[in-house]
């Protein structure tokens, strides 16, 4: 049995969700938590119980998604997250995947969207929605064909992975904020990318990147 875990501040909401997950083969629902703060304390007293994947909010008292998240990718990287929000703006998923989530789902999801996101995280490592390729803005070769990254390039990525901006990533690599704007434009080009949500996961997927 796949052990699933929720962290939501809607109570009712939450519950509903888990008598979702409970109608899905080989799905059991372990654990319902508040905040960050409750499911971590949970953790730490279950012996037998940890969960394969926590559903996860963004935006909640005490202690919210994104912490949440960045805490059980460096204490519990086992548990794969997917953030269930309501959000859909892309700083809000950006965040979230550069914390680690492995996908990201809003609440209006269908049931079976929910069930083959469960699978495809466990299975796979990752799912990424419609909502989230709408959101990078991808192109429909993207990555499909070989894409050849200098040095310096993969160097730019990693920075740009991470919440620095584009000056900040220029002080880091010891280069003028022209230069980086230029590495900015070369690998966009190269990756048919509109945005740095598209490129946090493009390095997620392709190993440049790890949350």
């Amino acid at each position: 049995m796949y052990k699933v875990a929720l962290v939501d501040d809607h109570t009712l909401l939450s519950e509903a969700i888990g008598g979702l997950v409970r109608q899905f083969i080989n799905f059991e629902v372990v654990n319902i938590s508040v905040n960050g703060k409750e499911f971590i304390n949970y953790l730490e007293n279950a012996a037998s119980d940890k969960p394969d994947v926590v559903l996860m909010d963004v935006k909640m008292p005490v202690m919210g998604g994104v912490e949440t998240t960045k805490y059980l990718s460096k204490h519990y990287p086992r548990i794969k997250v997917l953030a269930l929000s309501v959000e859909e703006e892309e700083s809000v998923v950006m965040q979230m995947i550069r914390s680690g989530a492995k996908g990201y789902l809003l609440k209006d999801t269908r049931k079976s969207i929910l069930e083959q996101a469960l699978l495809e995280v466990i299975n796979y490592g990752f799912y990424y929605t419609n909502t989230v390729e709408r959101i990078v803005s991808q192109t429909e070769n993207l990555y499909e064909e070989e894409v050849v990254l200098k040095d310096r390039e993969i160097e730019f990525i990693k920075h740009a992975c991470t919440e620095m901006t584009y000056k900040q990533i220029a002080e880091k690599m010891f280069l003028s904020p022209k230069t980086i704007e230029g590495y900015r434009e070369s690998v966009f080009q190269k990756l048919g990318l509109k945005n740095r949500t598209g490129l946090v996961i493009y390095a997620i997927k392709n190993n440049i990147f790890t949350p």
